[in-house]
């Protein structure tokens, strides 16, 4: 063999030998990418080729599937009250990357979660039957919540104190996740829902963090009590009414000039909403104090799961003095979510201690047998057993006696703290209305803490309160919980 046809033999084999490197290469390290590209069909039939898994409320199936007509993709999602619980499932789509419980747990419910697998089924190579998502949601708290809210803007929240175990996500307006199931249709529904100025897919609950007023004036009394500016709600804060905000020449009022916010004790200032007292005792405790302290209820948490991505609520940081008394009164650059002013109430209400807040109690296979158990026994104590005792009273004074009597409810001990939050600049916007609250049986050991904000309604701007527009809603949500 000549010098000529060896070296051609020499780079045939080594063209074939990089063929079947690229061959093997594509095959077993690019092969799983391509499978789960979000744009390979095979995956939706795959997806939808039978019955998907569901997601259970009070041991009833609030999700199903149904089967589909000349298309290639057998099944689709079905809801069953869907606007009502849009704001926990979310949706699965055809067209669409499912969301919320949908999403996180898509391959339970979808079946290719390994977990599922039984022997046959890995020894066949099939998929598994598919599994359920178990929520802690209290169906008729929920409904309460969707009800009383009805065609406003708005959120609400209800955690059980003890257990972190969160009874109702609410949030309008709603939207159906039917309309988005079929590939056929889902493109037009989608145009309509991402073009409503409302915003129906935002789910405000968890992910629309807002300045929450004065019910944030509860964190700020919190630090004040655990760091022993004021020895209890009952001392008499050096607070002038109205207060000179530090190195400005504004004075900050309060909403009724009559009420006896000069020099107030804490509860009275909680149940007359007195600025001056907060935006004061802000600026004394510091910025970096009331930040610790908002931070140990959950404020600037970037992981909050519950298990679905809580948006942080935020306290924020390098202010100025004047900056620091705003954020005392639940302004400035302070957020919160209805979550998370539900789990100051629920801390507070629990003695301090705050469970870990959890909407999901169980991942199940198809037979029922628990494949995750969600104790939701996980705690951290944000304040001591006094600070917390000594705000649940003053809590009590606001409802019974101060701006939060709309929540009174017949033979139960409840807590509470209105909010009315500017909106806009210079409040040129409708105010936001927030209430957060906890309520005791007086006949069972039931417990609830709610939080629930108002963001545009059709009552008229002088109308525009915690009281007025959220407490109604947060008695509706306490008395749902408490009977059942």
């Amino acid at each position: 063999m000549n010098k000529t046809i060896r070296r051609a033999s020499v780079l045939t084999l080594l063209l074939v030998f990089a063929l079947l490197v690229r061959a093997t290469w594509v095959q077993f390290y690019e092969g799983r990418a391509l499978a789960d590209d979000k744009d390979n069909r095979r995956n939706a039939i795959e997806t939808y080729a039978e019955p998907l898994g569901n997601i259970i409320v009070a041991g009833r199936s609030i999700t199903g599937s149904a089967p589909t007509e000349g298309s290639d993709l057998a099944y689709k999602r079905t809801y069953e009250n869907g606007e009502l619980y849009a704001a926990v499932t979310g949706y699965a789509s055809q067209a669409y990357a499912p969301t919320q419980l949908e999403g996180i747990y898509q391959d339970v419910l979808n079946g290719t979660d390994p977990r599922l697998k039984t022997v046959l089924d890995t020894v066949t190579d099939e998929r598994a039957d598919p599994g359920n998502v178990v929520t802690t949601i209290d169906p008729e708290v929920q409904k309460a919540g969707f009800e009383a809210l009805g065609e406003t803007k708005g959120a609400a929240v209800a955690i059980d104190p003890r257990t972190g175990r969160i009874l109702s996500v609410v949030s309008t307006p709603s939207y159906d996740p039917a309309s988005l199931t079929d590939a056929n249709t889902a493109g037009e529904a989608w145009e309509q829902l991402t073009e409503d100025p409302d915003k129906p897919l935002t789910n405000r609950a968890l992910r629309r963090p807002l300045p929450p007023g004065s019910t944030f004036k509860l964190v700020v009394a919190a630090a004040a009590l655990e760091e022993g500016l004021y020895g209890s709600v009952d001392e008499r804060t050096d607070s002038p009414d109205p207060y000179r905000l530090p190195g400005t020449a504004t004075d900050l009022t309060n909403e009724n000039p009559a009420a006896p916010c000069d020099d107030a004790t804490i509860r009275t200032a909680l149940q007359y909403s007195c600025n001056n007292v907060f935006a004061k005792m802000a600026v004394d405790l510091g910025q970096d104090t009331v930040r610790a302290t908002a931070e140990r209820f959950g404020f600037n948490d970037e992981t909050q799961d519950v298990p679905v991505r809580a948006y942080p609520s935020v306290y924020p940081k390098d202010m100025n003095q004047s900056s620091t008394a705003l954020t005392g009164i639940g302004q400035f650059d302070v957020t919160a979510t209805p979550l998370q002013m539900a789990m100051v109430s629920a801390a507070l209400a629990n003695g301090g201690e705050l469970v870990s807040p959890h909407m999901v109690s169980q991942i199940t296979d198809g037979t029922g047998d628990v494949l995750e158990d969600d104790g939701g026994t996980e705690s951290k104590r944000i304040v001591s057993s006094s600070t917390a005792q000594q705000l649940q009273s003053a809590m009590r004074t606001v409802v019974e006696d101060g701006t939060g009597t709309n929540a009174r409810i017949s033979g139960a001990t409840v807590g509470g703290k209105t909010g009315t939050a500017q909106h806009g600049e210079k409040n040129s916007k409708t105010p936001y209305a927030w209430f957060t609250s906890y309520a005791k049986s007086g006949s069972s050991d039931a417990e609830v803490a709610v939080a629930v904000v108002v963001e545009q309604s059709d009552a008229a701007r002088s109308e525009v309160s915690g009281n007025g527009l959220a407490a109604p809603v947060a008695k509706a949500m306490m008395e749902a919980a408490l009977k059942s």
